[in-house]
């Protein structure tokens, strides 16, 4: 069965692309772009042209459809636009807000995210809690009309460069460990006692940071949701975190460069090309499928597994079909070594399968 577009998502393409390679051609092209690729100033282009928060009610400037939105986010990750200033913000932040936050912080917050003119971070691993979230320990204590919070995250994305940190935090130890842990939000280029540390990964990359929190003051009225009950919230944050287009196309051009190299008179590399190009619609039509809404709740656990199993089986075939090539720094290099990276980050794996198992398919733990 062919899948199509109508006219107006196929108008919608050109339009973005044409944006996306403008784009590319000012600032760069990046591989893994929600993540790579960092560029304030486009955020604030895309904000323009209303392509930030577009699935978001009418009165808070959205209205679009979810496949509009689809459209754009695909265009601009397979073009390597640098996408990732305000990524967690409209993938996640808006949405959550939209959900819990309160009046006032969805006034104070929602509109200069759909600008673009903010980039936010999530205070979510720890040293000791990373895929085991609810073993996470940083504090924060009610004193008034304040938190006081203390304790380390780390793995963070873009703490150094961003504005808000969205803070999963321990306000109570009593029940059960996932009982007792809060969101705030924590205002990075004001509050004091917050120490941020960039951590250079193995290629070169510096998004990820470790940050420390020594008796940080944040406003009461910065809570989202209910105080000790955010272990939903949260669970339904990892929904808009780990279903999207970002966790399949993440490495499409190392795919296309070694599609482009292959032998394929060779029945075996055919044989290969061929399962990677179903891998790549099926996990099309998974992420589809969240999109619009007919996935079961926690089938995200689900998509982000297969997707991203899929993204490593393209970097094995791409080192297989470049041999030495693949080892240059030229672009191809870092993007194959990524790779074992794509099953690890928003949750590994080994603890989807668990999700999967328990959650969706009711089997005993």
């Amino acid at each position: 069965m062919e899948f199509a577009f109508g006219p107006e998502l196929e108008e919608l393409r050109a339009e973005v692309d044409k944006v996306a390679a403008d784009a590319v051609a000012t600032y760069g092209r990046h591989d893994d772009a929600w993540i790579n690729g960092y560029s304030r100033e486009f955020s604030l282009e895309l904000g323009r042209r209303g392509w930030l928060g577009m699935t978001w009610p009418a009165e808070w400037g959205g209205g679009r459809t979810p496949l509009e939105r689809f459209v754009v986010t695909e265009t601009l990750l397979l073009r390597g636009a640098p996408v990732a200033a305000t990524w967690f913000a409209d993938r996640q932040m808006g949405p959550t807000l939209l959900a819990y936050g309160t009046e006032e912080q969805k006034r104070r917050f929602l509109p200069e995210i759909r600008a673009g003119e903010v980039t936010w971070c999530i205070g979510m691993s720890e040293p000791e809690a990373g895929s085991d979230l609810a073993s996470l320990r940083t504090r924060a204590v009610r004193d008034g009309d304040t938190y006081v919070v203390n304790g380390q995250k780390i793995w963070t994305s873009f703490a150094a460069k961003a504005d808000y940190c969205y803070l999963i935090c321990r306000t109570s130890t009593e029940g059960p460990p996932h009982a007792g842990i809060s969101e705030l939000i924590v205002d990075l280029r004001t509050t004091e006692g917050i120490t941020i540390r960039p951590i250079r990964d193995a290629i070169g990359n510096e998004h990820f940071c470790e940050v420390f929190f020594e008796d940080v003051q944040v406003p009461a009225e910065h809570l989202v949701g209910v105080e000790g009950g955010s272990w939903k919230q949260t669970m339904r944050q990892l929904e808009h975190e780990r279903g999207g287009i970002d966790r399949l196309v993440s490495n499409r051009r190392l795919y296309e460069a070694a599609r482009a190299a292959a032998d394929t008179s060779d029945p075996v590399v055919r044989d290969e090309l061929a399962r990677l190009e179903t891998g790549y619609r099926l996990g099309r039509l998974l992420v589809l499928r969240e999109v619009l809404g007919q996935a079961p709740r926690s089938f995200s656990a689900a998509t982000k597994t297969f997707c991203t199993e899929h993204e490593q089986r393209v970097a094995q075939f791409a080192s297989r079909v470049l041999g030495a090539e693949a080892l240059l720094w030229d672009g191809i290099g870092p993007a194959w070594a990524y790779h074992p990276a794509y099953t690890i980050m928003g949750g590994t794996s080994s603890i989807l399968r668990n999700v999967i198992a328990e959650r969706l398919l009711g089997l005993p733990r």
